[in-house]
């Protein structure tokens, strides 16, 4: 096996190869070679770490960004100066454009600044430095390896560490910018786009270079080199095509299952991506040190997370299931361990059969207990099934209710990165489809403060807190009441009805057609299909609720909330993607109000929830 191993590299195997190099061309044209953008062996310098500094340097931004925020003193907080850089920050970490001739909207003006930043220093590294091919004859050569190849591969190798934590559960990147990591997959997807192009830029001017020489099918059948390029080109091509969102059917079922498939092979198709861009490599220069840099990283991300699993958590856990609704299954798992309202855990169901092996991210419905000598806590979720897993397990507990399995556990991950929302004078939280549920610990939270809280003489300014909910699940009031009302229960506590009000939308029905399905209604909201009907009705039960049938005019109750003058307003948001665009536009309107003195809140805060 260990002679089979060789053949792929050379020999003898180093760290990294020599730079030692003999010029045997005039002095004029040896100063020519070893120029600073040409220099082959000097190109990792040249090229690799210039791009290292690059990701390093958008991180250190994101990072003082965000910590200052974080950590900044009370004092400063109450500047009319420092209010203006903040509201500055998240407007254009807020605001989103809408590109109809695509039929879709952009991501975030701070994630389109990077990307732009990142496409102009990749071109140009790519384009600016010159020769792109050396001037060789046919009796006279600075080298083999054309220098547009040269510094496009180097690039792309240095992408490489990123690519592969930007996406991970536990990552440093993730903690240094508070950026929680499902965030971070957008910047895996253009990093991998990145990287691709660079990889195709670099692949090119070898096959025109070798075909001008006429060497190219020698150097096929000969060079172990070009055939591991194309073997790892094959599945990157694979991993990027694939993760394009349009390639798919328009049926929703069809588009799952297609998801499921790529969720199901991509993690095969990158190791053998980084296996064959490893020998690929070759031990260049410092090329491996980039692969060691990849996998020390990787590995740490994946220890943290196992170690929590098994270590901290162990393997004794059990979920049960019920249905509470025909529309909303729960998920309760005993645990002694604390978390944050608005974090979500990643769940691993062993007896599953192919979906043990994979963990599938929830959002917790639940607070910690309070009580020290009080039975464990427990991690409640409502999730809407829809098919594969979740299906299945909604399937069972129809047949079976409060059925258990054993379950692994990873997080908690995400949640409120600053503070809590009850720390702000009014908080606001929109959460619409299968999102929900999110609501139910933001809620808790909000009710355990106001009972610590002394109530205040003075009108206003006691904490307030808007829940606006959209759903098709006319048995929600029901089952949410439930929850909040054994919530309160156990902990001694009563409704607040002068600080909380809950507002519901009813979506279930319009006209002579009804909704069928969690990803219809998603699709139906995102192509504002869903309008308000009626006027309010309210509940008489013990926690009172607004109800509309209808859809809630997003914008219009996220600017109510931030007119209102000299607050600081938290808010939260979670559903389809039409609903955390209005927010985020709304959101970011107000911290332009804010940056032109104008009427209204002082702050306004946006946490927008990716996970359900």
């Amino acid at each position: 096996m260990d002679m089979e191993i060789v053949r792929w590299l050379d020999q003898p195997v180093m760290l990294h190869s020599s730079r030692a190099d003999t010029c045997k061309l005039t002095a004029e044209q040896c100063a020519y070679r070893i120029g600073y953008w040409r220099y082959w062996y000097e190109a990792d310098h040249r090229f690799a770490l210039p791009t290292v500094y690059l990701f390093i340097a958008a991180i250190a931004l994101c990072t003082i960004a965000f910590w200052s925020l974080r950590l900044a003193p009370s004092g400063l907080r109450k500047q009319a100066w420092w209010q203006k850089l903040v509201s500055s920050v998240r407007f254009i970490a807020y605001r989103r454009y809408e590109v109809k001739a695509l039929h879709t909207g952009t991501s975030s003006v701070a994630v389109v600044a990077l990307l732009i930043i990142g496409a102009a220093f990749f071109l140009a590294m790519t384009l600016g430095p010159s020769p792109y091919y050396w001037p060789n004859t046919r009796t006279l050569s600075y080298g083999s390896s054309p220098p547009l190849a040269t510094r496009t591969g180097w690039m792309a190798l240095a992408c490489l560490p990123f690519l592969i934590i930007l996406p991970t559960k536990a990552n440093m990147i993730a903690t240094l910018t508070g950026v929680s990591h499902e965030r971070l997959i957008v910047f895996h997807n253009w990093v991998g786009w990145a990287m691709f192009a660079l990889a195709l830029v670099h692949t090119f001017p070898f096959i025109i270079f070798h075909i001008w020489k006429g060497d190219m099918v020698l150097q096929w059948n000969t060079s172990v080199v070009y055939w591991t390029g194309v073997a790892a080109i094959i599945p990157q091509a694979y991993l990027q095509v694939m993760s394009l969102p349009w390639i798919s059917t328009e049926s929703t079922c069809d588009r799952n299952r297609y998801y499921e498939f790529f969720k199901a092979t991509h993690y095969f198709a990158a190791i053998l991506f980084v296996v064959f861009f490893f020998l690929h490599c070759d031990f260049r220069l410092t090329s491996w040190d980039y692969f060691i840099a990849t996998g020390v990283l990787y590995t740490l991300s994946f220890l943290y997370s196992q170690i929590r699993t098994y270590f901290e958590f162990g393997v004794s856990h059990r979920a049960s299931f019920a249905l509470v609704s025909d529309l909303v299954m729960k998920i309760t798992v005993p645990i002694d361990t604390t978390w944050q309202p608005g974090q979500h855990f990643f769940l691993r169901f062993l007896t599953l059969g192919p979906h043990a092996l994979t963990a599938h991210p929830f959002t917790i419905c639940s607070v910690p207990s309070l009580k020290r000598n009080a039975e464990k806590s427990k991690l409640v979720f409502y999730v809407s099934p829809r098919g594969g897993m979740t299906g299945r397990l909604a399937s069972l507990a129809a047949q079976q209710p409060n059925f258990s399995v054993p379950v692994l556990l990873d997080g908690p991950y995400g949640g409120l990165k600053t503070k809590p929302l009850h720390s702000y004078d009014h908080s606001l939280v929109i959460a619409c489809g299968a999102g929900s549920a999110l609501s139910v610990g933001l809620v808790m939270d909000t009710l355990l403060h106001l009972y610590r809280t002394p109530k205040s003489d003075e009108e206003g300014t006691r904490h307030q807190m808007q829940v606006v909910i959209a759903t098709r699940d006319r048995q929600f009031t029901e089952w949410y009441e439930e929850a909040l009302t054994e919530f309160m229960e156990e902990n001694g506590i009563s409704w607040d009805a002068n600080s909380i009000q809950i507002m519901v939308y009813l979506t279930a029905v319009y006209g002579p057609q009804a909704i069928n399905s969690s990803d219809e209604l998603d699709a139906r909201a995102e192509k504002g299909l869903v309008e308000n009907t009626g006027p309010p009705t309210s509940t008489s039960g013990r926690i009172p609720f607004k109800i509309v049938c209808g859809r809630p005019d997003i914008s219009a109750i996220v600017r109510e909330s931030t007119l209102r003058p000299g607050v600081s307003v938290g808010i939260a948001t979670c559903g389809p993607a039409a609903v955390l665009k209005d927010t985020q536009n709304a959101a970011a309107d107000a911290q332009l109000r804010i940056l032109s003195s104008e009427a209204g809140a002082r702050e306004v805060y946006l946490h927008s929830e990716v996970f359900t």
